[in-house]
Parts: C-alpha cells; sequence; structure tokens
C-alpha cells in the first residue's frame, strides 16, 4: 500500500508548485512528528499530558494531528509536561547561495 502512495508522491513532487508547497509543510511536518516521538519516549498519554500541563487533551490532541500554531510558552509547558526542555535551533539551509 505505500508503494502506491509513495508511487503518487514520486509523481506529484515532479510538478515544481507542489514540490514547493510540499516543501514548505516539512518543518511543520517534522515537528509533529517530534512531539509525538517525545510524548511516547516518555511513556505518557496525551490524557496524562493534559493533566501535568493543564492543556486540553483535545487541543494536544489537535497539535499532533498538524491543526493548530502552538506559542513557544505552550511548547516549553509541552516539553516540561514530558519531563523534557524544549530546544528551538536554527541550522544552515541545505541549499547552498
Amino acid at each position: 500500500m505505500s508503494t502506491n502512495f509513495d508511487d503518487y508522491l514520486k509523481k506529484q513532487l515532479k510538478n515544481p508548485e507542489y514540490r514547493r508547497e510540499f516543501e514548505a509543510l516539512q518543518p511543520e511536518k517534522a515537528f509533529i512528528q517530534a512531539m509525538i516521538e517525545a510524548r511516547l519516549r516518555s511513556g505518557i498519554t496525551q490524557k496524562s499530558l493534559s493533566e501535568a500541563t493543564g492543556i486540553a487533551q483535545g487541543d494536544i490532541s489537535k497539535l499532533e494531528r498538524g491543526f493548530g500554531n502552538p506559542s513557544i510558552r505552550t511548547l516549553q509547558r509541552l516539553a516540561k509536561g514530558m519531563g523534557m526542555t524544549l530546544r528551538i535551533e536554527f541550522i544552515p539551509d541545505r541549499i547552498t547561495k
């Protein structure tokens, strides 16, 4: 099944406009994946994280599904609730000009 999607994506990425939009979403996708992985590594559920942070479980779910634009303060609360520290960094672009 993923092969069909992979083939579809490969075909779509040949379209320059689609590729630009796809690449523009990658940082957001990476953030969502990192947040989910951090929570799972912590061994806690969305409900437990909600209780630890005071952030509604529904809001945590929305963030993990890519809906929302959390503030740095919210991200810090989530990190603390998982027993972690939030680190944001700027790294050089892969494309050199």
